[in-house]
């Protein structure tokens, strides 16, 4: 039985690779520096050993293989170990290409919005349409097991996986996705992020160019339609290309889009011909887009119109993904993923859209790497229209010097003066109580960060019980 150690186990990718590696029949345990739920409690679950902190003692001889994080870097005792004892290692995407993609029909799902729902969507269709995938992705899918998962392992042929641009490890700087043998690979859209890796766009099209260019000759290359640099990549591939979008051009056009009560309505046309309408149970025309790259791939599988029309209408969504968390006193907290100014932008339109009369509160935590710089400052002054109240969190990575760091007092002073009632507000404990001392029946506070936030749903939701 091979024997799989971990370095830097508790990172959620990590932890589900371990996992899946373990439902494989491998012998995996791991190490981790911090040691906490929930995804110390889904490696319990799963059976899987965790070493609490880093030690060289970790590192023991029969060891067939070691996968190492790309949060790791060199100094780290465990890797250090690795290196002097010349054991066998590879970065996370090296050990899901080596276990489970050479021999299966891979389909990756990229772009720098989306692919996370657009993954989770794919998967299901296919696992609805009786194909029997694997899926990975980088999120907890409903639809995947009874209380929702990150990952399936199925028997089928089509293993579904969300296709990340970040780089794989200390050794390999190169993306993610590149290591993932696409036969069919979706590019839903292409900007700029992940300054922390990426000095500019162009080296952000570069890395999706050659994505493209792994694409196989009978393979097929879906583009968003909507995005200029997805749309340009038709020019790299050397495989079938098929685009997807609202723009009239699209080869899978999306159009007649209407929020309902339960969602989301469209009407769609493949090569000119109209498939008929379509409900999804997502709103906003960003998710008519992802919806259209999931059907364009489970048709391109063998599915039928009918069978994605009903797998649809079923998908139970994502977690974090707008996802409401509770409500109280006619009050509705929702927990949405976004970090990126397109991601606000498109998140606070899609409420906008469902719930035209209703006041919309947006809270913003600059957390990610690029949010927190000021790479981004005109770009997010631009991305709250839709709200009515706006609250800026403290910026997360304080330690950025302050030329590179964003100001929340400009992205306030810009808001206000584009007619957004906007405030800075550093804590959470101080934004749980603005909104709980103003808030009142029928409004919808979206919380936007891809970090904890500190708690805030739990602390927001409990402080307007407490009235």
């Amino acid at each position: 039985m091979e024997r799989v150690h971990f370095i830097g186990i508790c990172g959620t990718a990590m932890a589900t690779l371990a996992a899946m590696l373990r439902r494989k029949g491998l012998s995996v345990r791991g190490s981790d520096q911090d040691v906490y739920p929930p995804m110390s409690t889904f490696l319990e679950r799963e059976g899987i050993p965790i070493l609490q902190g880093y030690h060289p003692d970790h590192i023991t001889g029969d060891l067939d293989l070691v996968v190492v994080g790309n949060a790791v870097s060199r100094g780290n005792v465990e890797l250090e170990e690795v290196l002097d004892r010349k054991i066998r290692y590879c970065s996370l995407p090296e050990a899901i290409r080596e276990h489970f993609l050479w021999g299966a029909r891979s389909t990756v799902v990229a772009g720098t919005h989306g692919k996370t729902t657009t993954t989770a969507l794919t998967g299901w269709l296919l696992v609805h349409g009786g194909l029997d995938p694997s899926v990975l992705v980088g999120g907890v899918a409903a639809n995947l097991g009874d209380e929702g998962s990150s990952y399936r392992l199925g028997h089928g042929r089509d293993f579904v996986i969300e296709g990340d641009e970040y780089d794989s490890a200390f050794f390999d700087k190169t993306a993610k996705f590149l290591k993932y043998l696409p036969d069919i690979a979706v590019v839903a859209n292409i900007e700029f992020d992940h300054a922390d890796i990426y000095v500019d766009l162009d080296a952000v099209r570069l890395a999706f160019r050659r994505l493209a260019n792994l694409v196989p000759r009978k393979g097929l290359l879906l583009l968003g339609a909507d995005s200029p640099d997805a749309a340009a990549l038709a020019a790299s591939a050397r495989s079938r290309v098929e685009t997807f979008g609202l723009s009239g051009g699209a080869d899978w056009h999306g159009y007649d889009v209407t929020p309902t009560p339960a969602g989301t309505s469209f009407r769609v046309q493949h090569g000119g011909t109209s498939l008929g309408t379509f409900e999804s149970p997502m709103v906003g025309a960003h998710n008519v887009r992802n919806a259209l790259a999931a059907m364009a791939v489970a048709t391109d599988v063998g599915l039928t119109s009918d069978v994605i029309r009903e797998g649809l209408r079923a998908f139970a969504g994502v977690k974090r993904r707008l996802e409401a968390v509770g409500t109280v006193a006619g009050v509705t907290v929702f927990d949405d993923f976004a970090h990126h100014p397109t991601a606000v932008r498109e998140t606070l339109a899609a409420m906008r859209a469902a719930h035209p009369g209703d006041r919309i509160w947006a809270v913003f935590e600059p957390r990610s790497a690029s949010s927190c710089r000021r790479v981004f400052q005109q770009a997010f002054a631009e991305s709250f229209a839709a709200a009515d109240e706006v609250v800026i969190a403290g910026v997360f990575r304080s330690s950025l010097p302050e030329e590179q760091r964003l100001s929340t007092d400009q992205l306030v002073a810009a808001l206000t003066s584009a007619g957004v009632h906007a405030r800075s507000i550093p804590t959470v404990d101080a934004i749980v109580g603005t909104i709980a001392a103003e808030a009142r029946a029928g409004d919808h506070v979206v919380v936007m960060s891809n970090g904890g936030f500190g708690g805030i749903h739990a602390k927001l939701l409990s402080a307007l019980r407490r009235g």
